[in-house]
């Protein structure tokens, strides 16, 4: 497995000299192989230069079969935790901002109370590049809108709120609710959030064209430039509760809201820490639904 790992960081580094370091081997000994996985499937998977290295189109088309190889190595000796008990688990999450901000940190102080020799990591990216991480194994589980987890198994949490968000000198300011018709002439600054976009969805189903002057991937960024008055969005309340800011938010009229569901493959080849995770996360829930329901 050696090889495999040191074909994948090699990738990931751009440069033999700096898997070397992070892999705690020689150059020679990386560069080794690397050439001793070549002989195995008898082809040329790296092109070296001067300018570092690349893939070469064999490289590129076993690479996420070597991924997959590495991946599987990994969850046998997740498996192998697993029969020895719950301990020293990894979770690895795919997370967007506003789940990573306001509820991750909650559920993982409270879980490691519980079990306090698992670890966790995040890999924060838009619904489109947590759906594929979940599909080719690089996280366990993650955070998507309900819609994004198309061929993976999606558990409805929260319904989220959509609110426009305007300078604080805006026009719209001084009205208590706007409509998706009076948000379509300002310069737009569009959070990424890949293939699927809530608000570019609302739009359209309304035959509405927005004028998109910006597009940007981190939506603290976009609380920057709306304070300096560079346009207007549409963000999760969710997202918005603690804002740094200084914005003014509005509902929309009639209300536009995001399913936020947490997904995952095949539950049962899961690590038993992400697991309990899970579980964990779905109950909290579920108690919180219920206790609203109780003081309804």
């Amino acid at each position: 497995m050696k090889s495999y790992y040191a074909f994948i960081k090699a990738i990931e580094t751009g440069s033999f000299t700096k898997t070397a370091e992070e892999l705690g081997y020689t150059q020679s000994a990386i560069s080794q192989m690397v050439s001793s996985l070549e002989e195995e499937l008898s082809t040329t998977l790296i092109l070296r230069s001067r300018k570092g290295i690349s893939l070469t189109p064999d490289g590129e088309e076993f690479l996420p079969y070597i991924k997959k190889i590495c991946n599987s190595h990994r969850e046998l000796i997740e498996k192998l935790n697993e029969m020895q008990g719950l301990q020293s688990g990894l979770i690895r999450i795919g997370t967007f901002s506003s789940v990573t901000c306001h509820w991750l940190p909650g559920f993982i102080k409270d879980f490691k109370e519980l079990y306090p020799s698992v670890h966790f990591v995040l890999h924060q990216g838009n619904y489109t590049d947590i759906s594929n991480w979940i599909k080719e194994g690089t996280v366990d589980f993650g955070f998507v809108n309900s819609s994004a987890g198309s061929n993976l198994t999606v558990t409805p949490l929260q319904e989220d709120e959509l609110l426009a968000v305007l300078p604080i000198n805006h026009p719209l300011a001084k009205y208590s609710k706007v409509s998706l018709n009076e948000l379509i002439n300002d310069p737009y600054i569009l959070l990424d959030e890949g293939v699927i976009n809530d608000p570019l969805t609302i739009f359209n189903q309304n035959n509405f064209e927005l004028n998109i002057e910006y597009i940007v991937h981190d939506p603290y960024a976009i609380m920057s430039m709306i304070e300096q008055e560079l346009g207007i969005s549409i963000l999760p309340k969710l997202l918005l509760n603690r804002c740094p800011y200084k914005l003014i938010t509005r509902p929309i009229s009639p209300p536009v809201v995001r399913k936020i569901s947490l997904t995952y493959n095949d539950k049962k080849v899961l690590p038993i820490a992400s697991r309990y995770f899970i579980d964990f996360v779905i109950d909290r829930f579920r108690e919180q639904k219920n206790s609203q329901n109780l003081s309804c």
